[in-house]
């Protein structure tokens, strides 16, 4: 009888606790998502199953990317942004043409950083033109050498970039590597102690720790950046691996295209590999005290977008660009799973009779990327958007052309994790010319491309759709 009072009295309190709890999480989700279906669907899972839902809730629903980066940069005083901009250069905004009136606009509104004229920008293809010139310009660096990288792969190109760095400093240049703490654990030795024992000074991005534990997987620094003395920078989607040297024929190949920047805009992205090299070491790095020299007629800006104070720039420039399109937009990159905003953004384009072409790789070196891609594909088949398959190798460029005159260049792809979880840089560029390199760099891949049809998508086999959505539904960590 006892028994089964103490029995009775502690499944009516765990039942009772077990419905707080559920209201609680309930409560949580109401107040904190800002998609109605997902605080609905929240809601349900967490009062119709009190223990399982709220334990779901709390691992999978809280968005805790944005809250961990705002603690990990609480203390962090950007060493640029406390006055070290005095050389900034100011363009008069008159003096950029009128046809990028609308997009200048919805830029100048979100971006923190002006635009600056008096760019040169020089395309590179591939490793086999990039990486060349990379060592040149490190190779005649006087006084800094500023190198940061998702990955760094000690193979044979890593060895060239740190003989050369390791060259640079026993001349007397400033040398700094900053490399990201998960993605240095690409492939093979971990580049960062490689670096240090050959006596380069190098930083690890956010590093998994055991002591004290620390893992923040989705707080990577996926920037690509090389500036050398302040006058010259390069950045893209490039990595240090033999993989982006197509001539040697890697088993794992991928093709890219890297830029050299010269003029105003090398000190905008050294601005930002100072504020990244401070988060990471708590050293405060000098810009150069040399103003860098006008060197061509690009109109630029580097836009820098990270889950803390930042977060959002990047996709509120993107998603304006697309609405401001009159007659094309056209996108090449290796991860395509725009959020939905962004999707809508391109399916209203098309009804306003623009015309969008985007090319995507055949083969992904992430296939389940790739099968979540091709789960959302037919909803811009249906509106007559233009996809395309680039066939292998590896297609790994990124790149934006609005109207053919407004270029978007940098690290970051169209999906949820460049786009909220990453540490990315983009680099704006309001220039004819080379819009109309990049136009013609575009046609010609695409001329190598088959078309992707709704039959396509239409005749999957059940299989294969079953495959495709289960990949889909984690699209927004893919």
């Amino acid at each position: 009888m006892q028994l089964n009072f103490i029995w009775d009295m502690t499944t009516s309190v765990v039942t009772v606790l077990m419905t707080l709890i559920g209201i609680v999480t309930a409560g949580h989700a109401l107040i904190n998502k800002r998609d109605p279906k997902g605080a609905f669907g929240w809601i349900t899972v967490c009062i119709v199953f009190p223990f399982i839902g709220p334990l779901f809730y709390f691992v999978f629903g809280i968005n805790r990317v944005q809250r961990r980066a705002k603690k990990l940069l609480r203390s962090y005083a950007s060493p640029v942004s406390e006055g070290l901009r005095g050389l900034e250069n100011d363009f008069p905004h008159s003096l950029i043409p009128s046809i990028y009136e609308s997009q200048t606009a919805i830029s100048n509104r979100v971006s923190r950083r002006p635009i600056c004229g008096g760019n040169r920008l020089s395309l590179l293809h591939n490793g086999d033109e990039a990486y060349p010139a990379m060592l040149e310009a490190i190779d005649r660096a006087r006084r800094t050498i500023y190198l940061a990288t998702y990955i760094f792969d000690v193979d044979e190109t890593g060895q060239r970039f740190v003989d050369a760095l390791s060259e640079a400093r026993r001349r007397g240049v400033a040398v700094r590597v900053l490399i990201d703490g998960i993605g240095e654990m690409n492939w093979g030795p971990i580049a960062s102690r490689y670096l240090r024992k050959r006596g380069l000074p190098v930083a690890r991005y956010i590093p998994p720790s055991l002591f004290p534990p620390t893992l923040y997987i989705n707080l990577r620094n996926h920037r690509k950046i090389l500036v050398v003395d302040g006058e010259e920078a390069f950045t893209g989607g490039m990595n240090i691996s033999d993989r982006h040297l197509v001539s040697a024929g890697h088993d794992r190949q991928a093709r890219d295209i890297h830029f050299l920047i010269q003029g105003p805009l090398a000190r905008q992205i050294e601005e930002v590999f100072i504020d990244d090299w401070f988060f990471a070491t708590g050293e405060t790095l000098p810009l150069s005290p040399f103003f860098p020299r006008i060197a061509g007629d690009s109109f630029c800006r580097a836009i820098a977008d990270g889950p803390d104070e930042g977060m959002g720039q990047l996709y509120m420039i993107l998603s304006g660009m697309i609405s401001s399109a009159r007659q094309s937009i056209r996108i090449m990159t290796p991860y395509f799973l725009p959020p939905r905003g962004i999707l809508t953004i391109i399916q209203a384009a098309i009804l306003r009779g623009v015309s969008v072409e985007i090319i995507l790789p055949e083969k992904n070196d992430i296939p389940f990327v790739h099968w979540a891609t091709r789960n959302m594909l037919w909803e811009l088949l249906s509106y007559d958007v233009h996809i395309y398959y680039q066939p292998p190798p590896f297609a790994h460029t990124k790149l934006i052309l609005v109207d053919d005159r407004y270029v978007q260049i940098g690290s970051a792809n169209i999906d949820s994790r460049s786009l909220r979880l990453n540490f990315e840089l983009n680099v704006e560029v309001y220039d004819q010319a080379m819009a109309g390199i990049l136009f013609d760099y575009f046609q010609d891949i695409k001329s190598r491309c088959r078309s992707v049809t709704l039959e396509e998508m239409d005749s999957r086999t059940i299989p294969e759709r079953l495959r495709d959505s289960f990949a889909w539904l984690f699209s927004s960590y893919l």
